[in-house]
């Protein structure tokens, strides 16, 4: 939280400081509105602070985001987000300035949604035995927003740079999009990984993953949130290259997935050997079922586990 802290208005942070640790600690998100109360989610819920944010709150927030010069914001301001040290993440909102048909970026920005990111070491230990058969299999994690889809792949890629037992680490890829698996500063990742990990970082999906195939030559390929045509091309590709692929995708199931035409392709040539279905049944990282390929509960399939 240093680094969240360091973006916010005093008024705020006294507040913070005033609740108990269990409830600082399960923080999900910070939401800022301008002339109206400081909203925190834990568990899903939320929480409103007595504090009325104000105007002179947002600028104070965006001129301590740019370091005061709002040039070094331009690319952050076209994508509607910014990335902290510690790979928290900034959701900006406000007047949206087009041009040319195209986003160029925000102004008068007076909504903030800062997501907190915290990384959990280990939780993706108790399903190698079900993601890793004489290599990683291909998988697609499944879930609704925040049920822990990024911070399952966090580790993952963690876990198969850094090797395990009898399996041997092995060369990663990261294309993260959207700066949140990594959570990369300046090009470098703000969480733990193995020695053997390469991140492309805010590159689109399809895209990121031909150039680290060609440049990088890595053994296993994690991405987030995929869901267009073009994501779904890729992966065929990147498959057919003999690189395993480790992604996840908004749903509820695989079944509601399998609606989506955008990635019909994928079901066609049966690309995944494994689907991890989360929810929050039991909070964030409610690891509901392990399928096979046809899409049926492994025998160590788990019921629920929170990760």
């Amino acid at each position: 939280m240093k680094e969240i802290l360091e973006i916010l208005p005093e008024h705020i942070i006294n507040e913070l400081n005033e609740l108990p640790e269990a409830k600082l600690n399960a923080i999900e998100e910070i939401r800022i509105r301008s002339n109206q109360p400081v909203e925190l989610v834990s568990n899903g819920d939320p929480y409103f602070l007595k504090y009325v944010s104000t105007i002179k709150d947002a600028s104070m927030i965006i001129g301590r985001l740019s370091n005061y010069s709002m040039y070094t914001l331009e690319e952050e301001l076209k994508k509607g987000y910014v990335t902290l040290r510690g790979g928290h993440r900034v959701g900006l909102a406000g007047r949206v300035v087009v041009e040319g048909g195209h986003v160029k970026g925000l102004r008068d920005i007076s909504s903030f949604n800062i997501r907190v990111a915290r990384q959990k070491l280990g939780i993706s230990e108790r399903y190698v035995n079900d993601l890793f058969e004489n290599g990683w299999l291909n998988t697609l994690i499944i879930g609704p927003p925040q049920t822990g889809k990024t911070t399952l792949l966090r580790d993952l890629a963690r876990l198969i740079s850094t090797g395990r037992r009898q399996i041997p680490a092995k060369k990663v890829g990261i294309v993260d999009e959207r700066s949140e698996i990594a959570g990369c500063v300046s090009g470098v990742p703000q969480h733990t990984f193995g020695n053997r990990l390469d991140v492309l970082d805010a590159c689109p999906k399809a895209e990121g993953l031909m150039m680290m195939i060609r440049s990088m030559s890595p053994d296993v390929i994690i991405i987030d949130e995929i869901g267009r045509v073009e994501d779904s091309r890729a992966i065929l590709e990147a498959m057919h290259a003999g690189v395993s692929i480790i992604v996840s995708a908004h749903g509820f199931s695989l079944q509601d997935l399998i609606k989506r035409p955008s990635l019909k392709i994928l079901w066609e040539n049966r690309v995944f050997d494994r689907f991890v279905e989360l929810s929050r049944k039991r909070g964030p990282g409610s690891v509901v079922s392990i399928l096979n390929q046809e899409g049926k509960p492994l025998a160590s399939s788990p019921g629920v586990w929170t990760c």
